[in-house]
C-alpha cells in the first residue's frame, strides 16, 4: 500500500469528511509536468478556470455563488442582523473637498450635505455601541463599501473597534472599499440583485440618506418589498426631509391613486442620528422580533 500523509478528517463543522479535498486537488493539478496537454485550457479544473467560469452559460452558477460567498462568510462570523445604511457616495466629510462637483451649484449643495457625513458617523457609532452589548451578533452596521456615506458608516463603527460589513461592486468610478470596512467583512459584487438581496437578508432597520439613482434604487427595491409584503416593516428610516420632499412627492403618489394612502406611512423623516436611533430602539423595545409585521400585499 502507498503511503499516505496523514491529515484531519474531521471538517470544521465536525462532519467526518474521507473525501480528498478540492484545495488538495488543486494543487496537485498543479504540480503536474508542463506538457501541451496539460498546458491546454480543457485540462484546468473546471472550478479553477476563471475564463470558463466567465462564461455566458455560466452565469446561474455565478449568481449562486454570489449568494453563497458572503452568507457563508456572515454566518461563520456569527452575525445575524444588520442596519443598513444607504446614502450618497458623493457627500463628502466636513470640511472636505466636494469632488464631484461639475459647477458651483453642485459644490455648494454636497459641501452643505457634509452634515450627513457625519450625521450618518454618528448613527453608526450607535448602532456599534449597542451591537457591542451583543458580542457583534445583532445590529451590525451594512453599507455599500465605498465612499461618501457608506465611507462615514463605516468609519463609525471603525473608531469605537466594531466590526462593519462593506458590499462593494464592480463599477467604472466611484467604488472602490473604503479604508474603514472591516478587511473580513469586505465583499465585491458584479450582480446588482444579489448584492440587494444581501442588504436586506439581515436587516433591523433601513437607515437612507440623501444620493443618487443608485440610493433611490435602494430605497424604492426596500419600499417596494414592504408595501408587498416580502419584506417585513421593519423601520425604514429617511435623513434630511427638505431633500426627499424636494425630489419625491409622496403625497402626489397617494393622491393620484398609485399607491395607497398609508403607504405614505412606511416612511419615518429624522434628521439627526439620535432621533433615528431612538425609533430603532423603541420599535424592538415594543415589539416582539419573531412578530414583526408584514404588509398584506393587498392592494
Amino acid at each position: 500500500m502507498a503511503r499516505m500523509k496523514k491529515r484531519n478528517l474531521r471538517r470544521k463543522d465536525g462532519v467526518w469528511d474521507p473525501l480528498v479535498d478540492s484545495r488538495q486537488a488543486r494543487a496537485r493539478a498543479a504540480g503536474v509536468p508542463q506538457t501541451p496537454q496539460s498546458m491546454s485550457p480543457s485540462y484546468r479544473l473546471a472550478y479553477t478556470d476563471d475564463d470558463f467560469l466567465s462564461r455566458e452559460e455560466l452565469r446561474p452558477v455565478r449568481l449562486q455563488l454570489e449568494l453563497l460567498k458572503p452568507e457563508m462568510v456572515l454566518s461563520e462570523r456569527g452575525i445575524n442582523s444588520t442596519i443598513v445604511m444607504f446614502g450618497g457616495a458623493r457627500i463628502p466629510e466636513p470640511g472636505g473637498d466636494a469632488w464631484a462637483a461639475r459647477n458651483e451649484t453642485q459644490r455648494k449643495n454636497l459641501t452643505a450635505a457634509s452634515i450627513y457625513y457625519d450625521e450618518a458617523r454618528k448613527f453608526s457609532t450607535l448602532c456599534s455601541q449597542h451591537s457591542a452589548q451583543t458580542h457583534y451578533k445583532e445590529y451590525v452596521v451594512v453599507t455599500g463599501g465605498g465612499p461618501g456615506v457608506m465611507e462615514a458608516g463605516n468609519r463609525g463603527a471603525a473608531e469605537i473597534g466594531a466590526p462593519s460589513i462593506g458590499l462593494n461592486i464592480v463599477l467604472p468610478h466611484e467604488q472602490a472599499p473604503n479604508r474603514f470596512v472591516t478587511p473580513e467583512l469586505s465583499f465585491n459584487f458584479h450582480y446588482f440583485a444579489i448584492r440587494k438581496m444581501h442588504f436586506l437578508l439581515r436587516a433591523k432597520a433601513v437607515v437612507v440618506f440623501p444620493g443618487g439613482f443608485g440610493t433611490l434604487d435602494e430605497l424604492f427595491e426596500t419600499i417596494t418589498l414592504m408595501q408587498t409584503g416580502r419584506l417585513a416593516l421593519v423601520p425604514l428610516i429617511l435623513f434630511g426631509e427638505k431633500f426627499w420632499r424636494t425630489i419625491i412627492n409622496f403625497e402626489a403618489l397617494a393622491e393620484f391613486g398609485t399607491i395607497a394612502p398609508n403607504d405614505v406611512d412606511l416612511i419615518r423623516f429624522v434628521e439627526t442620528a439620535d432621533e433615528a436611533w431612538d425609533i430603532i430602539s423603541k420599535f424592538y423595545q415594543t415589539m416582539d422580533p419573531k412578530k414583526v409585521p408584514m404588509a398584506s400585499g393587498v392592494r
